[in-house]
């Protein structure tokens, strides 16, 4: 009997040790145990080479899309603007990060006029195709081009938003359509807790 408790003991002193989970008061989900290849490096639309490491110390809200979406990257970078006012002062502890997968159209010009116009301090990423493609696999993003009858295209794509803490690792994924009261919680809680 003794020797099953010191087991036991040895077991849960060995389970004290491990990083310790995200705490469940986050409305996003908790993707703090995905190993994402973090290390990519995208071209900003001033044409700065960017990686997250450019980041560190700031809570990354990370969103891929396009700027001919009609609906899912307009609706989540308005909301994301919403975000930041909300956070007020912390805003300047954050950087909203958005990469096109679509770099044949989304050209630099064209990422400057979209992506600061709904919030001046979000930065446009882009690649060529096998970099995009790689960012895009590092998040497990998934995005197809969608053909219609006259050639033009639209993307299909994953449309999650992902938070990363302060030291550049992936902690939250939030699903489309959270709103951003709950988003600026998240971020609050980041912020606050070195993550």
């Amino acid at each position: 009997m003794r020797n099953v408790f010191l087991i036991f003991l040895v077991l849960l002193l060995l389970n004290a040790c491990d990083e310790p989970e995200l705490p469940s008061r986050y409305h996003a989900i908790d993707v703090s145990w995905q190993h994402a290849q973090t290390g990519f490096q995208l071209t900003d639309f001033n044409g700065i080479p960017r990686s997250l490491l450019d980041f560190e110390g700031k809570v990354v809200v990370l969103f891929f899309g396009y700027t001919h979406c009609p609906e899912v990257c307009p609706t989540t970078l308005a909301d994301l603007a919403q975000v930041m006012r909300l956070l007020g002062a912390d805003a300047a502890r954050v950087q909203v990060l958005f990469v096109t997968l679509d770099p044949e159209r989304d050209n630099p010009e064209l990422l400057a006029k979209f992506v600061p116009s709904f919030d001046p301090s979000f930065l446009g990423l882009y690649g060529d195709a096998q970099s995009t493609a790689q960012a895009a696999k590092a998040f497990g993003v998934n995005y197809t081009k969608q053909y219609d009858k006259h050639g033009d295209y639209t993307l299909d794509h994953t449309d999650g938003i992902y938070l990363l803490g302060l030291g550049g690792k992936p902690l939250l994924l939030a699903p489309y359509g959270q709103s951003a009261e709950l988003l600026a919680q998240d971020v609050r809680l980041l912020l606050s807790n070195g993550r």
